[in-house]
């Protein structure tokens, strides 16, 4: 056995630290633009990017009607454009269709509203049997719709991503969009999930 055989393993915040260090050693990046990326994806892109969408299109019927009619505009009004988020299209969740989302080919995905992918997202599993077996694969992350309730996958790609509206909650009459967000999650925008029940 080597000597090293019985260390423990470094943990990820310890790796990415030493790489960092580096990094900025070598002159290849600085700590300042690594702060300002870390700082972008914290607080400017993400899923509560997503979810103030989604809520206002729940308590505006005309931001709805635009978001269904012309996603890329009606998000961009509020302020989330950019890289990844070029052409986006609205698919609303109804009792009779439930919409899910997958890139085929890698991981296409809309940043400025969801932020980074999750990692489930982009493995070969999901995006092959999202397509195969779309019901199996939102058994898996606890979703089970009525027989009657049609599935239809959507394949995002270069030109075009999607946002899944989903369905309001019951019970959330009067809320504000500011409450109404918390009830958003990344998977029920993806449509691998649903709105938190209050």
């Amino acid at each position: 056995m080597r000597a090293d055989d019985s260390a423990q393993p470094v943990s990820i915040a310890t790796r990415v630290h030493a790489l960092e260090a580096i990094l900025v050693e070598k002159g290849y990046v600085q700590t300042a633009a690594l702060d300002a990326i870390v700082d972008t994806y914290e607080r400017d892109v993400g899923p509560r990017n997503g979810a103030r969408v989604v809520a206002r299109a729940w308590i505006d019927p005309n931001y709805r009607t635009w978001l269904l009619a012309d996603a890329t505009a009606a998000i961009a009004s509020l302020g989330y454009n950019g890289r990844q988020g070029e052409h986006m299209v609205a698919l609303e969740n109804t009792p009779d269709t439930h919409h899910l989302v997958v890139c085929t080919l890698c991981s296409c995905y809309p940043w400025p509203v969801l932020g980074l992918p999750p990692v489930w997202y982009k493995s070969p599993p999901y995006r092959s049997r999202a397509v195969l077996d779309p019901r199996g694969v939102l058994a898996d992350f606890g979703v089970t719709l009525p027989a009657t309730t049609r599935v239809e996958v959507h394949d995002s790609t270069a030109e075009i991503r999607y946002l899944v509206v989903p369905i309001r909650p019951p019970g959330t009459g009067g809320w504000t969009e500011q409450d109404l967000a918390q009830l958003v999650t990344r998977d029920s925008m993806i449509g691998a999930g649903l709105a938190l029940v209050p």
